[in-house]
């Protein structure tokens, strides 16, 4: 539970520190720049503040906490508080961090953590549930793997972060080329360890 809050508090402190870069480089009062304008740091900020890179954080923490020698319901049970516990340290460390650097002038800490709260634990649980079966095989482990990048090239199509089209135009390509990399490897690799275990198997039977 330590490692799951360290971690869920570095992504947090991580994803405002990041923000605040790309608030750095962004001329807003430059028409042509808020509507076409971008740069690096906000690129990496709006892929780390996507609700698919948070989901994601509480998956790999629960296949992080999750042990080879536990029972299932136990691993369960536990990757599952994990995964609360990461997305609400979080919440956390990303609105004290806002606070901090906005020198206690930012609206969000006293407007939004509240509904973070509630939407950490509704979502952050399930989640780590979902990394505690990575590790498993067969298609209950495929699934688990496939939900971060699934879940990622579908936010493309609802909800494509970003304030200008360009913005969201390179996110779309970043995360839909990567999420079909994984998403291609994992399939692959579950084929070729199908195919392997069939033929090991027709070799012994009689």
């Amino acid at each position: 539970m330590a490692s799951a809050l360290a971690i869920g508090a570095g992504f947090g402190a991580a994803t405002s520190l990041v923000n605040a870069i790309s608030h750095s480089y962004a001329d807003l009062s430059s028409r042509a720049y808020t509507v076409s304008g971008w740069s690096v740091p906000e690129i990496i900020g709006v892929l780390l503040d996507s609700g698919w890179s948070w989901a994601g954080l509480a998956v790999a923490v629960g296949w992080l906490v999750t042990r080879t020698e536990q029972s299932r319901s136990a691993a369960l049970a536990e990757s599952a508080a994990a995964g609360a516990l990461a997305l609400l340290a979080a919440t956390a460390a990303y609105s004290i961090v806002d606070t901090v650097r906005s020198a206690g002038l930012s609206p969000w800490y006293g407007s939004e953590p509240l509904v973070w709260w509630v939407t950490s634990v509704i979502f952050g649980a399930p989640l780590g549930a979902i990394g505690a079966c990575v590790k498993r095989p067969g298609v209950m482990g495929v699934l688990a793997r496939l939900t971060v990048p699934v879940g990622a090239a579908v936010q493309m199509v609802v909800l494509t972060p970003g304030r200008n089209e360009v913005i969201e135009a390179i996110g779309k390509t970043i995360v839909w080329t990567g999420a079909a990399a994984i998403i291609g490897f994992i399939l692959v690799h579950f084929f070729l360890v199908e195919r392997r275990r069939r033929t090991v198997a027709t070799a012994e039977s009689p």
